[in-house]
């Protein structure tokens, strides 16, 4: 099983929280990591196009014969997972249902995307284990955004963070679900502006533990993600963007401890009719 072909797509940076997420427990599996820089963010964009992009992707990581896939970013999760099933040829690992088998508190908030919270597919998910949970979706059109730029101590970060999680205190929620693979990044952020009593959940952690099946008994890394410096674990990923390869390697770095090679690619040519 250590021979597995895992192909993973987001739109930009923040599915390499979940590749961390992965290859801390299960080390040096092999990976191919794609980035639609093209067209990031997806989170303001309709349904239709969502589906359309994500299409694109699963098509060119299928050419690559992947032995599974992992949805790793939510607004796709949430918009196109049908789509990623009919055409993937492989088994699908969406991050929003993992989150959702582990979810146990009563009151619910959810950091995401706006095209993720008008699907309510973290309340439709969550509704499935447990029906009598509160769950409050909060979209967070600012962050990606920023994230995206690599400056992390934007004041507009801190302020956008504030407002976001202010109706999910109204409403003493006792869990909050990052509910986009780019907001781990944010996680330290996060906890300073939480009360103590507060869990932040990252879907990763859980998709991660889902990959067992495939990869078998897990080997954890302890590094926490912001100081991974070993580039061991990342050796045989392979990186593609559709934009920009040098600035996502440079913006790779900050998250991965090491400048990755990166590809560019075309997803134009797997246009297909979703």
């Amino acid at each position: 099983m250590n021979q597995v072909k895992l192909g993973l797509f987001d739109s930009g940076v923040g599915g390499l929280t979940v590749l961390y997420q992965l290859l801390k427990r299960h080390p040096n599996q092999h990976c191919i990591y794609l980035a639609d820089t093209a067209r990031v963010p997806y989170g303001q964009r309709d349904a239709s196009e969502i589906r359309s992009i994500a299409g694109e992707a699963i098509c060119w990581l299928r050419q690559q014969k992947i032995d599974a896939l992992v949805m790793a970013c939510n607004t796709t999760n949430a918009v196109a997972y049908d789509v990623a099933v009919r055409l993937a040829d492989a088994p699908v690992y969406g991050l929003i249902d993992s989150a959702a088998r582990c979810i146990q508190a009563k009151r619910v908030g959810v950091l995401a995307t706006a095209a993720t919270v008008s699907s309510r597919a973290y309340t439709l998910q969550i509704h499935r284990y447990s029906c009598c949970t509160e769950v409050i979706e909060q979209a967070c059109p600012d962050f990606v955004p920023l994230i995206e730029k690599g400056n992390l101590q934007d004041p507009q970060i801190l302020l956008s963070a504030r407002s976001y999680l202010a109706p999910l205190l109204a409403a003493n929620v006792e869990t909050i679900v990052l509910g986009c693979t780019h907001y781990p990044i944010l996680e330290p952020l996060l906890r300073q502006l939480l009360p103590s009593h507060v869990n932040l959940v990252n879907p990763a952690c859980a998709l991660s533990r889902r990959l067992d099946q495939i990869f078998g008994s897990p080997t954890v890394k302890k590094a926490p993600f912001t100081n991974l410096t070993e580039k061991d674990l990342f050796f045989r990923s392979r990186f593609y963007v559709t934009d920009s390869s040098e600035s996502f390697a440079e913006a790779a770095t900050s998250y991965i401890g090491y400048k990755p090679r990166v590809e560019l690619i075309s997803l134009q040519s797997e246009s297909r009719s979703i």
